[in-house]
């Protein structure tokens, strides 16, 4: 597009994180009236931070080189996405006033795409409304100005300066000072040391339950001269923090003040933040993505968020919030406070990013059931003790003890690592306590080559294996334990779900599974046994846990779910039987020998299973934990790895 005259300033910005303020510019410079000089002129902003880089930029300044290196492709239009989104309103003021300049001085149209209908009367001469995609009015800026009751027709807003005034949050005092951080690069680390600004709060009431932190909440400060001046250092390696930044998410309609909060928290930290807002209020936001801006990215568009039910509401824009994150590429944490609302709306999006990105929920319902809200996921919920509402002694220490807890994480995400295991190649095992002896055997024989994940077959333990696999991280599964599969047919408490095992039907990774385990299902304590179930053949594992052996026709139930899933694998498939037992209770004399019920599943298995060069069941003698299984599963294992021409589980 530049060559048929057209810069584009693309909406948030996009700024190369690894080049300087001056490297941006030099790539985009060509010959024509727009030079570097020229730039520094009307920016002189950019010319003080010409050798920083861009992760190292405001967003107000991050905004000016995107516009500069637009500007340096001599366009005859200029096209602007939001271009004052996410900026301070001082900041946003100064973008107005260059864009009435460039305006002013005829050499380049400007075309501002711009959700703010202050920005868009006070700038542009001619607007445009468009609904679906398509201009639906056109017609002079001065007409839609003067006309409010078509402003509300068209659009459904009034200007801003007519909307009621939302209350600031104690963290966006207007009349603070900006804090400025010196960024120094050393050899291998990045020295950040921001200066103690004479109008920042003493907070006292940090270390102690007893010791109220009201100063810090009332705006009380010591006199400048009565605080000696400490810098806080912050190293972290250069390469891994550039681009990166904490998102703070939430509903800042009711919980900005928490919210903002902890981003002075992480922001002291020499952390950088994006503030998100999810409110569905349709109240004014001070955060940095304003909530419509997350809407946008909803399969339905803004209106299937923005319904008028609460409920709905709340529902839609925790899809919406999923589809804003999995586009975004700067996340290096995503943190987040609330009730049971917010947490739903905030942890949906948590369970997109994969494992390893920090994760942070500090939440009123932590401390109950939170698995409908974890997931597979590596999210950290932290009970809140007290609500949700208002910083007080308690809820200050929680806070800032999550801030500090995701500032830690990033880290050491971003710490170079020198353990072994990063440098071996992943493998995937299910286990259960009934299945151990066999899992560790395997274990033993591999973890010289292999960093070995052992995921506890409880339901979201095969989750979690599976997102691993399917986001590529995993090189081969040794799936030994399937007892989630009889939860999920027979009823049981432990279930993954229906698409157990579909990962590997679409992921072409080495697999090798076997029926660990699949001679029971699980329930709570005894008490908690559904009543169809009570006069079954149960054992009490422990006082939490009680087990039910399958029946001869479930066994078949679950024979055909498997066989089903391993038909339509498309990697290399090694299926094992251990017709000697299928967990430590499944053995002659054990409480849970059934050769009847077995022998129901293993037939199924065989003579549904559509074998070929890729894809063989075996059956063995062996009971599960017997050490010839484990040596026959390793063999097998190690057969598949070598012989697939795609396989990268070996290490060479």
């Amino acid at each position: 597009i530049t060559a048929k005259g057209i810069g584009y300033v693309p909406q948030g910005r996009r700024v190369w994180p690894s080049l300087s303020v001056d490297e941006h510019l030099r790539l985009a410079r060509r010959r024509g009236p727009w030079t570097i000089e020229r730039i520094y002129q009307m920016f002189p902003r950019l010319a003080e931070r010409r050798t920083n880089g861009g992760a190292e930029l405001s967003g107000g300044e991050q905004q000016m080189l995107a516009i500069s290196r637009a500007l340096l492709f001599n366009p005859k239009l200029l096209v602007m996405d939001e271009p004052t989104e996410g900026l301070a309103p001082i900041i946003g003021q100064q973008v107005e006033a260059m864009l009435k300049t460039l305006a002013g001085e005829g050499e380049i149209s400007v075309l501002l795409i711009e959700q703010n209908l202050g920005v868009a009367i006070d700038v542009a001469d001619t607007v445009a409304v468009m609904v679906n995609g398509r201009i639906a009015r056109s017609m002079p800026t001065a007409e839609l100005a003067a006309d409010r009751d078509l402003q509300q027709r068209l659009l459904g807003v009034k200007l801003d300066t007519e909307l009621p005034a939302a209350p600031m949050p104690e963290e966006e005092d207007a009349n603070r000072s900006i804090q400025v951080f010196t960024v120094k690069r050393a050899a291998d680390s990045v020295v950040v040391e921001p200066p103690a600004p004479p109008e920042e709060r003493a907070v006292r009431g940090f270390t102690r339950w007893g010791t109220t932190g009201r100063d810090h909440l009332l705006g009380v400060s010591e006199p400048a001269e009565a605080r000696a001046p400490e810098a806080r250092v912050v190293e972290l390696p250069v390469a891994q923090t550039v681009g990166r930044a904490a998102y703070v998410a939430g509903t800042f309609d009711t919980k900005g003040r928490e919210l903002f909060f902890l981003r002075s928290c992480l922001e002291k930290l020499g952390v950088r933040t994006v503030t998100v807002d999810l409110a569905t209020s349709g109240k004014p936001s001070a955060a940095m993505v304003h909530p419509r801006e997350v809407a946008r990215h909803h399969p339905g568009g803004e209106r299937a968020v923005f319904t008028g039910d609460r409920g709905s509401a709340v529902t839609e824009m925790a899809v919406a919030f999923e589809e804003f994150v999995a586009r975004r590429r700067d996340i290096g944490g995503l943190i987040s406070a609330g009730g049971s609302g917010g947490t739903a709306l905030a942890t949906r999006a948590m369970r997109r990013l994969p494992i390893g990105v920090p994760k942070v929920m500090v939440s009123t319902v932590a401390s109950g059931d939170v698995r409908p809200y974890v997931g597979p996921s590596d999210i950290c919920m932290m009970y809140s003790v007290t609500d949700v509402a208002g910083i007080n002694r308690i809820s200050e220490r929680v806070l800032a003890n999550a801030a500090h807890a995701l500032a830690g994480m990033l880290a050491f995400s971003r710490s170079p690592t020198s353990s072994e295991a990063q440098s071996k190649p992943a493998l995937g095992l299910t286990m259960f306590g009934l299945t151990t002896p066999c899992v560790q055997a395997v274990c033993k024989q591999l973890e010289a080559d292999y960093d070995c994940l052992v995921f506890h077959a409880t339901g979201t333990g095969g989750q979690s294996l599976e997102k691993l696999a399917d986001s590529g991280l995993l090189a081969a599964v040794l799936d030994l334990t399937t007892t989630e599969v009889a939860d999920e047919i027979v009823g049981g408490v432990l279930t993954a779900g229906p698409t157990r095992m579909d990962v590997f039907t679409r992921t072409p990774i080495p697999y090798v599974g076997s029926c660990g385990a699949l001679d029971m299902v699980n329930f709570w304590a005894r008490p908690t046994v559904p009543e169809r179930f009570k006069d079954r053949h149960l054992h009490v594992h422990n006082p939490n846990v009680t087990l039910m052996r399958t029946t001869p026709d479930e066994a078949r139930r679950i024979g055909r779910f498997i066989v089903d899933k391993l038909n339509r694998m498309e990697g290399p498939v090694r299926f094992l039987i251990p017709e000697g037992g299928l967990s430590g209770l499944d053995r002659p004399g054990g409480p849970f020998w059934d050769p009847v019920a077995n022998q129901a599943l293993f037939d199924t298995l065989a003579s549904n299973f559509r074998a070929g060069t890729s894809r063989k069941l075996l059956r063995l003698p062996n009971h599960i934990n017997d050490p010839a299984f484990a040596d026959a599963v390793v063999a097998t294992f190690n057969e598949i790895t070598t012989s697939w021409p795609e396989s990268t589980a070996r290490t060479s």
